[in-house]
């Protein structure tokens, strides 16, 4: 039980009685649309599962609050970019709530873990493992022999490699790189930027990869049970922090890592970069109610593409008024059997399509002759597990 098919066979994820799960987080120069949401209700469910099930659970998530995407929008606007990040953190979060998404055990900025981060890229340095270009820039050696070595989390050939990389905020072609995927650790300051001074580095800020390892590291521990996060993030972003993870600690990142599939709108995926946003926000105050939104991405399951319209939150706000009307009335189920398929079908891979089908055949055998306390075990499992709230 408790398993994922995520990139091979069906296998369990966690052995023992304790769960470590890290999730790449936000940079906060945005506000939150419905791919963000859909892979943090993802994990939200993981994150739920293994709490029902007893485990203990920390549960990491960073902030990359301090990175090119935030000072350039921060510059094009004219707000200052630390009150541009707060003001999309909080509202982050604030969406986050409304989504009944349980918070991480720890949820850290890079700007908050910055000597954290410098402290690996030094020993990085000094284990022979990073070299530093004229201009004060550390970059990380890729190498071959790393274990697990360097392709083990992507399974990309090296020219799909190369294209990401370009494509992702990867710079093949700064001059003096000893290869062109090598991705950068350190940043020596430019004019402009805001920058940090730590010991045995140059002024500057961290590179995007290296931040994350330095985070899971200190709050969680190596290795993860789970690294999640978008599927756009396997290359370069989880490639590379396993590969930081290899060579600094002799340690895997993670023991599997699971990926979202990609939301998009009217035909494309949704991006800042293109603008067709749907934003959890936005919905939220034309007055949708967010457990509808929640069960719109539940709807899907999490290694999936899938394109939303408003079709798709039509559907979900019918079958949340059907849901909260059997919760009313009850149901002739046996609440007891519903509870532990819904327990099932989570744990095959976090199956929610299936697991909602289950509660619409509950929810369409309501019967008002069924006790109240039958009905209620459907309701608290339906909040615990799926985090819809119907009473």
């Amino acid at each position: 039980m408790y398993c994922t098919r995520a990139r091979g066979p069906l296998r369990k994820l966690v052995r023992g009685d304790e769960a470590k799960l890290y999730v790449c987080g936000i940079t906060p120069y945005d506000a939150t649309h419905l791919g963000h949401a859909s892979t943090y209700v993802a994990f939200d469910v993981l994150h739920r599962l293994w709490i029902d099930a007893g485990y203990s659970v920390t549960y990491v998530q960073n902030i990359t609050d301090v990175d090119d995407p935030l000072l350039e929008r921060a510059q094009a606007t004219g707000v200052d970019w630390q009150e541009l990040a707060r003001e999309q953190i909080d509202l982050f979060r604030s969406d986050m709530e409304a989504l009944r998404v349980i918070p991480p055990t720890h949820y850290i900025g890079a700007v908050e873990a910055m000597d954290i981060v410098a402290r690996s890229v030094v020993e990085l340095l000094d284990k022979g493992f990073a070299y530093s270009l004229d201009n004060g820039d550390v970059y990380f050696k890729i190498d071959s022999s790393y274990k697990p070595p360097f392709g083990s989390v992507s399974h990309y050939d090296a020219d799909t490699m190369a294209k990401l990389f370009a494509e992702r905020g990867g710079d093949p072609d700064v001059a003096g790189k000893e290869n062109p995927l090598d991705p950068l650790l350190w940043r020596a300051k430019r004019e402009g930027e805001p920058s940090w001074d730590p010991d045995g580095l140059p002024a500057g800020r961290p590179g995007w990869h290296i931040e994350c390892t330095a985070i899971a590291q200190e709050y969680a521990g190596l290795p993860l049970h789970v690294q999640g996060g978008g599927n756009d993030l396997a290359f370069p972003h989880h490639e590379m922090g396993a590969a930081h993870a290899a060579a600094w600690l002799d340690t895997p990142l993670a023991q599997s890592y699971m990926h979202t599939g990609m939301v998009g709108y009217e035909g494309e995926k949704m991006s800042k970069s293109l603008g067709n946003l749907v934003l959890v926000s936005q919905l939220r105050e034309q007055g949708v109610d967010p457990m509808a939104i929640r069960l719109t991405i539940l709807d899907h399951h999490y290694r999936s593409d899938w394109m939303y319209d408003d079709g798709a939150l039509a559907k979900a706000t019918e079958r949340l008024e059907q849901w909260r009307r059997a919760a009313q009335c009850g149901s002739h189920y046996v609440s007891k059997d519903v509870v532990r398929e819904l327990r099932e079908c989570l744990a095959d891979d976090l199956d929610t399509p299936t697991a909602l089908s289950l509660i619409d055949d509950w929810a369409a055998a309501r019967d008002q002759n069924t006790s109240e306390s039958e009905s209620e075990a459907v309701v608290k499992a339906v909040d615990a597990l799926l985090g819809i709230q119907l009473a």
